[in-house]
C-alpha cells in the first residue's frame, strides 16, 4: 500500500484578524449576538479602559499586580472577569488598579 504525498508547507502566512470588523460584522448579520453583545456594552467599555490605562502606564499584569498587592494570576481573573458576567470587580479593586496605572477612577452616566 502507497502512502498518500504530504505537502511540507515551507513558509508561515498568518490570516489577520481583527475582533473589532469581527464584531462589527457579525452584530449586523446576527440579531441574537447582537443583543447579547449590546447587553454587555458598559462591562466591554470597562474593560477597554482598564487595558488602555495599563498600555499607557507601559506596565505589564504582573506589574500592576505587584502595584496591587496582588497576584499576576488575580490580576488577570479581574481583567477577564469583565465581559464574562463571572465576577464584578468591587470599585475598591477598580480604583487600586487606576492607581497603580497612575490614573483615577472616574464613573460617568451618559
Amino acid at each position: 500500500m502507497e502512502k498518500p504525498k504530504v505537502s511540507k508547507q515551507t513558509s508561515y502566512d498568518p490570516v489577520p484578524f481583527n475582533p473589532s470588523v469581527w464584531v462589527g460584522k457579525r452584530r449586523t448579520a446576527d440579531a441574537a449576538f447582537r443583543k447579547a453583545y449590546d447587553a454587555l456594552e458598559d462591562e466591554f467599555a470597562a474593560l477597554d479602559a482598564l487595558l488602555k490605562a495599563r498600555k499607557e502606564a507601559g506596565f505589564t499584569q504582573a506589574q500592576v499586580a505587584d502595584r496591587m498587592g496582588i497576584r499576576q494570576s488575580s490580576l488577570a481573573r479581574i481583567e477577564s472577569s469583565l465581559g464574562s458576567q463571572k465576577h464584578s470587580p468591587s470599585f475598591a479593586t477598580l480604583r487600586k488598579y487606576a492607581q497603580a496605572c497612575g490614573k483615577k477612577l472616574l464613573i460617568r452616566l451618559v
